[in-house]
């Protein structure tokens, strides 16, 4: 997993020279955006309770990327590869349609106004307040990019797969911390992940022939059933055991074992990420503040190239004019 060094150049050294945000942003131009976003979180989550949990991990994988620019929403075009069907993303990421669905809602009441950006910002803090998490104050004011890139992704995002070691060095180049690295992890709290994800642990792990040792016998046990060898890869798992509630026990099944992607368990196994780990486990309110640091440091990401704000979040303004 390697990253470009232009990439991180331009993200990290031009944070300062971007746009410049802050609470309340939309308080005179659109006063209801935050209230109408919040509307239309809560009407995704009594359709399908797991949609939100998919909207959030969207601040992760946009930020990363560029910056927090709305780059993940854009469709493929004849001349452009987008982030979609990146490798950390195909067949994972969902509930596009959720965004399209805040994004007319605002369209209606302040036409031209809120940023595709904001709105990921937005509905990620969403997400988590309505399944019972934290609420924040989240600053707004990004502008959404002209253009997206696959390679990007593919070069940027970790694997299911990661240990603890390779996402500290992700997370560093990002001026983020073990602790939020830790911390933000935890939006595994909520949500379910494929069996496509855990095939390795489960029968090769580090091409051994056999499970990962790190597995505790009685879940590996449940996995193995709802895995099997030769299955439907498509078949999905909670990700902790109170996969529709925002809470701490994420972190209680680290410690015993029982996570279920490589890249959670490997938080526990590993001595520099331990720690917060435990700590969290026993304490929720330190992982809520650490968490609702985390997201806002990770939301402070931007390039610092131009953009604009789209009426259409899957395509830039200039082709939505030819639909």
């Amino acid at each position: 997993m390697s990253l470009y060094p232009s990439v991180l150049f331009v993200l990290l050294v031009t944070m300062a020279a971007a746009e410049t945000l802050r609470p309340g942003f939309y308080a005179q131009t659109c006063p209801e955006a935050e209230a109408i976003v919040r509307y239309e979180m809560m009407k995704a989550m009594i359709r399908e309770p797991r949609s939100v949990a998919s909207v959030m991990r969207f601040q992760f994988h946009d930020c990363f990327v560029n910056g927090c620019d709305a780059s993940l929403l854009l469709d493929d075009t004849p001349n452009m590869l987008g982030e979609k069907l990146a490798l950390s993303n195909i067949n994972s990421l969902r509930s596009f349609e959720v965004v399209d669905e805040v994004k007319e809602a605002l369209e209606k009441a302040c036409p031209g106004i809120v940023s595709c950006a904001d709105i990921i910002i937005m509905a990620a803090r969403d997400a988590v307040a309505l399944a019972g998490g934290p609420d924040w104050v989240v600053r707004l004011g990004r502008k959404d990019s002209l253009t997206a890139s696959q390679e990007d992704s593919d070069n940027i995002m970790p694997s299911p797969r990661a240990n603890a070691t390779s996402l500290i060095d992700l997370f560093t180049k990002f001026n983020l911390s073990v602790k939020d690295l830790v911390a933000l992890s935890g939006s595994h709290s909520i949500g379910e992940a494929r069996c496509f994800s855990i095939m390795f642990r489960l029968y090769n792990q580090s091409g051994s022939g056999k499970p990962d040792p790190a597995i505790e016998p009685g879940f590996r046990e449940k996995l193995d059933k709802l895995c099997p060898l030769g299955g439907d890869e498509n078949v999905t798992g909670d990700l902790d055991a109170t996969p529709k509630l925002f809470d701490n026990q994420y972190f209680k099944d680290l410690v015993a074992g029982r996570g279920f992607l490589n890249s959670d368990q490997t938080l526990f196994t590993f001595p520099q990420t331990r720690e917060y780990v435990k700590l969290f486990s026993k304490d929720e309110n330190e992982f809520f503040k650490a968490f609702v640091e985390g997201m806002l440091k990770m939301g402070e990401l931007q390039s610092g190239k131009g953009g604009e704000i789209r009426t259409n979040c899957r395509v830039v303004n200039s082709q939505a004019l030819d639909v």
